[in-house]
């Protein structure tokens, strides 16, 4: 079976940050500032984060989970650590014993 393939425009827009929540650029940003006003450019300078409904659509695009603004982090599955991996593979190996 062939290996999923990322879509690479999305990767190369958005960042993923470590909770999990998608950073992207603001639009109308670029050119055209002389008829902005100041305070509209300083908030186009902040980055902005998917919203649930949006993230929902990426992850389908990205392969991977992810997060919304409204999301909690426990919504985001983690992978154990390998502390947490050896204990797991311990404790199957009581079981089937």
């Amino acid at each position: 079976m062939s290996k999923n393939k990322i879509h690479k425009g999305v990767l190369k827009r958005f960042r993923v940050s470590k909770t999990g929540k998608v950073r992207h650029r603001s639009a109308n940003h670029k050119h055209l500032s002389s008829s902005k006003s100041g305070k509209r450019l300083r908030q186009l300078r902040k980055d902005r984060t998917l919203t649930s409904s949006e993230a929902k659509r990426f992850e389908k695009l990205l392969f991977r989970r992810l997060r919304g603004r409204k999301q909690p982090r426990a919504s985001l599955r983690r992978s154990p650590s390998p502390e947490q991996r050896r204990a797991m593979k311990a404790e199957a190996a009581k079981n089937n014993d």
